[in-house]
């Protein structure tokens, strides 16, 4: 049996199963679906961490602290933050290779809910290009053994996981447990009828299995909605438009061509603005009668949308319509889990010998997450909680 069994193949897990391979320890990470498939790779916007110049730990805390509405927790607010530069460094060692300018300096942008430009970008795939190079790191070691299509299906108080594999039940007792199997939008997009940027991994089951052994959780109702979902064309229907669109300059104009909302606000006070502009009829109605207002995306200059979000362009342009020229119809779908397991600094749940890390965890961005901290969130506490198992058991 293995010294820790990793739950989840998203960055969170496969930063938990380095993480703990690095301490010594033995790893097995089984994933439900494929070991590529997970939401990770679906984010585009970018990873904040402080670098710039008039930028700090402390302002960062404070962005996290005030999105939130003062709901985060501080204690993992403060790591998330502290960690942010050298998570940066430890990415690019792994061949993250962020986006530069022309001095060869770090390209930054600010998003919503900041103060300060903070954010990196691998262009608008930096998710994917964070989960390839996780994902080659594990593939790469020896220390770890990767287990593909194997959902776990029941999980006893002690930490004895039953996953099943090509038909057969299979039995893991490790040394401890990390769960890093990401949130529940999927599912929830498919009961409410709303569209949502999630894959069909995100089901949310692994956490109902850890709250039914005793493991404790907070803000349970609190989803968030990604303010710029497109509603038209309806092929890209529930596609995250980048925030990095409104970062470089795009607006939210309602049916008079109005601007309505800081467009670099909190993502929930964006998001509900839009919906209010809707409700009040002021918004617009795609052809196939979703709501929804303009985004604006004709003051961008075009350099920059080039080198920021190259991907949108594409898929766009693909479908028909050229968001440098034309108005994009958008509206609010369902993105993230905010609540979810309470964990400490380490990623240690309220149940001895299970762990966890990702957007299974509530606490770290309360009720209300801000734009690029995600990928911050899995790196480092998928780092911790990774460490601590592989400590507990050494």
């Amino acid at each position: 049996m293995p010294d820790v069994l990793v739950i989840g193949s998203g960055g969170a897990g496969l930063a938990a199963a380095l993480a703990a391979n690095d301490a010594g320890a033995s790893v097995v990470l089984a994933t439900k679906l494929g070991v590529a498939s997970c939401n990770t790779a679906k984010a585009q916007g970018g990873i904040q961490a402080a670098i710039g110049d008039d930028d700090s730990i402390e302002t960062h805390f404070a962005d996290v602290m005030r999105s939130s509405h003062d709901t985060a927790d501080p204690v993992l607010a403060q790591r998330l933050v502290e960690e942010g530069p050298t998570t940066v460094r430890w990415l690019e060692e792994l061949g993250v290779a962020f986006t530069r300018d022309g001095d060869g300096s770090l390209r930054i942008a600010r998003c919503g809910g900041a103060t300060r430009k903070r954010l990196l970008q691998v262009g608008d795939r930096t998710g994917l290009a964070i989960a390839t190079a996780l994902r080659d790191a594990v593939t790469a070691r020896e220390g770890i053994t990767v287990l593909d299509h194997a959902p776990l299906i029941a999980l006893a108080t002690d930490g004895t996981a039953l996953l099943e594999r090509d038909g057969e039940q299979v039995e893991i007792r490790a040394g401890a447990l990390i769960l890093a199997a990401g949130g529940r939008c999927k599912r929830e997009a498919e009961e409410t009828g709303e569209l949502s940027t999630n894959g069909d991994g995100a089901t949310g089951e692994v956490a109902a299995l850890a709250v039914a052994v005793g493991c404790a959780e907070r803000d349970h109702d609190s989803l968030q909605r990604h303010p710029t979902g497109a509603a038209w064309p309806e092929s890209l229907a529930g596609y995250a438009v980048p925030e990095t669109t409104r970062a470089y300059g795009a607006l939210l104009r309602n049916a008079a061509g109005e601007q309505f909302v800081d467009e670099l606000a909190p993502r929930d006070v964006v998001a509900e603005a839009i919906i209010r502009e809707c409700a009040d009829g002021r918004g617009i109605t795609t052809p196939t009668g979703r709501p929804a207002v303009h985004l604006d995306c004709r003051p961008v200059d075009p350099a920059d949308a080039e080198i920021s979000f190259p991907y949108m362009l594409r898929r766009y342009r693909k479908a028909g319509l050229d968001p440098l020229t034309e108005l994009i119809p958008v509206y609010p779908v369902l993105h993230y889990q905010n609540g979810g397991l309470v964990i400490d600094e380490d990623g240690a749940t309220t149940v001895p010998g299970i762990w966890a890390a990702g957007e299974i965890t509530g606490g770290i961005h309360g009720r209300n997450r801000m734009m690029g901290n995600s990928l911050l969130d899995i790196c480092v506490f998928g780092r911790r909680a990774g460490a601590a198992a592989a400590a507990s058991v050494r």
